[in-house]
């Protein structure tokens, strides 16, 4: 070996040297990288960690997802599709300058059959009864612009919408999606992945509903398609224990948000209830939940109502995403849920599309009304 050496020069061997500090220099940066960007499996308790590789010739196969400007103004136009009878009560409504009696009977009705319940509906009619006595409006413009006004206040709520979804003291913000079997929970939370991702959000996902099979391959389709994280674990496994490890692969990557699919739960059904709230405590361990996500099938009506009860009652909902609100579903619905559970909706799903989930905007769902 010495002598193999001896006959390079000086400056041969300095370049030797100099190449096999940066050989080496390059391969401790690339494993010092892998631990975000590589693609890589690794085995834990229960559960596995796929990393999903994003190198930047195969960056263009991933779907660009639509923007939150784009998709709430797309899906504004929407809103008008769900409110159908509603809107048509409105607009026969204020079509003169007078109102009979028997007109605000017959919206009083239309009101609760739409789901906003005689409570919420008996409010609506007197509050604007009110508004028009006070302003004294007597042509068909005006009265629709106080009843616009009226509503929106009332739709709205005063309610804190936005998403708890940011790194908070160098730790990522944790989102699980709670609600009964067929409401849309794992298809809802791969497309708030996709919201995420729009918004240059670093996001993994937890498929914690071990019980069926379909919704951990469900969920890693929706991960790789926007090049995001899986945490999953074998069928049959502790979905708390999932739960926990897709928190703690958040917290080793640094990634902003982790959002957490749970099982379909019948809310009659004690044990499955309580099984939830082991979840969701065991989620908050090594960093606190910020979001509670409850997600309620518009179409089911007031049924929805007491699911949401007993959601509220095992775990700390913190907001409602509503599915289905482009056919049949019966927009009082919202109004609903937000006075029932106090908090608010805060995403809405207005079709089948990758991007058809889209913060709820009370002003824009009103307008659908008289659209």
């Amino acid at each position: 070996m010495l002598l193999a050496v001896s006959r390079f020069n000086p400056t041969s061997i300095a370049t030797v040297l100099f190449a096999t500090v940066v050989v080496l220099g390059l391969l401790f940066w690339g494993f010092h990288k892998s631990k975000k960007s590589s693609l890589q499996t690794l085995k834990v308790p229960e559960a596995t960690i796929s990393v999903v590789e994003k190198p930047a010739e195969v960056i263009l196969t991933f779907e660009k997802p639509e923007s939150s400007i784009d998709r709430s103004s797309r899906l504004a136009s929407r809103f008008r599709f769900s409110q159908s009878v509603l809107g048509k009560s409105f607009n026969q409504l204020f079509t003169s300058g007078t109102i009979s009696d028997d007109a605000w009977q017959d919206l009083e009705d239309s009101l609760i059959t739409s789901d906003l319940g005689v409570e919420s509906s008996t409010l609506i009619i007197r509050n604007l009864k009110e508004a028009i006595r006070k302003a004294g409006a007597a042509d068909s413009a005006g009265l629709k612009q106080l009843a616009r006004q009226e509503l929106i206040s009332l739709v709205d709520g005063g309610f804190d919408r936005s998403l708890k979804v940011s790194r908070i003291d160098n730790q990522p913000a944790v989102v699980l999606t709670v609600g009964v079997n067929g409401t849309g929970k794992t298809t809802t939370t791969g497309k708030l992945a996709r919201l995420l991702t729009a918004q240059d959000k670093d996001v993994l996902l937890g498929a914690a509903d071990t019980f069926r099979a379909a919704a951990a391959e469900q969920l890693q389709t929706w991960g790789e398609r926007v090049g995001v994280p899986v945490v999953r674990g074998a069928e049959g496994s502790d979905p708390a224990s999932v739960a926990f490890e897709a928190v703690n692969a958040g917290l080793e990557n640094e990634v902003d948000v982790v959002l957490i699919d749970t099982a379909g739960r019948l809310h009659t059904k004690q044990g499955l209830m309580d099984e939830l709230g082991k979840v969701y405590r065991v989620a908050s361990k090594s960093v606190p939940v910020s979001e509670v996500l409850l997600v309620i099938d518009a179409t089911t009506g007031q049924n929805g109502l007491i699911q949401a009860k007993v959601f509220a009652e095992v775990v700390p909902v913190t907001g409602v995403v509503l599915t289905k609100l482009d056919g049949t579903a019966k927009g009082g619905i919202i109004v609903a849920v937000q006075n029932e559970l106090g908090v608010p909706v805060k995403l809405v799903g207005l079709g089948e599309g990758p991007d058809d989930l889209a913060p709820f905007d009370p002003s824009a769902f009103v307008d659908g009304l008289f659209n």
